[in-house]
């Protein structure tokens, strides 16, 4: 797991960059008790104060043949996926083994090459339980805070979870310190109340990008889960004060 630091960062809070200067998902806890996560933004820029969501999982990294057999010590699995990976598009990710000798465990990636049929996957964790190939199959995701867009509007669900709040604007492919847990302004729509919570906008057919709304009805807790509580409300497509909480952090 990403660790935790509060001091020695290489990028400063409202810095951004073309370049990697931290592992994603790395945590920063700042004096005031905010916590960020270092992040990659996706293809598109994105804004001050509106809620992001993790990159979308790819069906042809889903449920993937074992390409050679691995055993117990081994710092590496081949797979061989449904589609072409470009180099490191999971670096700092998860490998696991979803099926099969081996399902159930969990490996960071460390990096691997670009390719499609038996791509060298380097785990920075060795293999635990021995895998078959062409028995045993493995799914990858990339690291969460790699790759994050701003909520869509209008969306059912097509998306990943929620992944934080952008404290400053932050040009497509940069990285940057995102907002997981405190206070952050938050784009609103709808009538938020002081002390509620506050769910991400996926209403299929009135969302609105990147806000947040009250957690009016059971399905929008379901789809994106709480992602804060009320400190101060504004009026709807205005920042109100939240407490954020994103799942998971």
């Amino acid at each position: 797991m990403p660790g935790v630091k509060t001091t020695g960062f290489a990028q400063g809070l409202f810095e951004i960059s073309s370049t990697k200067k931290e592992r994603l998902g790395t945590l920063r806890v700042e004096p005031d008790g905010r916590v960020f996560a270092y992040a990659k933004a996706g293809s598109t820029a994105l804004a001050a104060g509106k809620l992001n969501v993790s990159s979308a999982p790819s069906a042809t990294s889903t449920d993937e043949t074992v390409a050679v057999s691995a055993a117990v010590g081994d710092y590496s699995l081949s797979v061989t996926f449904g589609g072409a990976k470009t180099a490191n598009l999971y670096a700092d990710g998860y490998l696991w083994i979803n099926d099969d000798t081996g399902e159930g465990h969990v490996y960071r990636v460390k990096n691997h090459a670009a390719g499609t049929t038996a791509v060298v996957i380097n785990l920075e964790d060795p293999i635990r339980v021995a895998v078959t190939a062409g028995s045993g199959t493995a799914s990858c995701y990339p690291n969460p805070q790699d790759g994050v867009v701003v909520l869509p509007a209008a969306t059912a669900a097509a998306v990943g979870a929620p992944a934080g709040f952008a404290p400053t604007v932050v040009t497509a492919s940069y990285y940057f310190w995102h907002l997981v847990k405190g206070p952050t302004a938050a784009l609103v729509s709808g009538t938020v109340v002081l002390g509620n919570e506050v769910y991400g906008d996926f209403t299929a057919s009135t969302g609105v990008e990147g806000a947040v709304i009250p957690g009016s009805t059971l399905a929008m807790q379901i789809i994106g889960g709480c992602v804060g509580v009320v400190l101060l409300v504004n009026a709807t497509t205005e920042y109100s004060l939240i407490n954020a909480r994103i799942s998971g952090y």
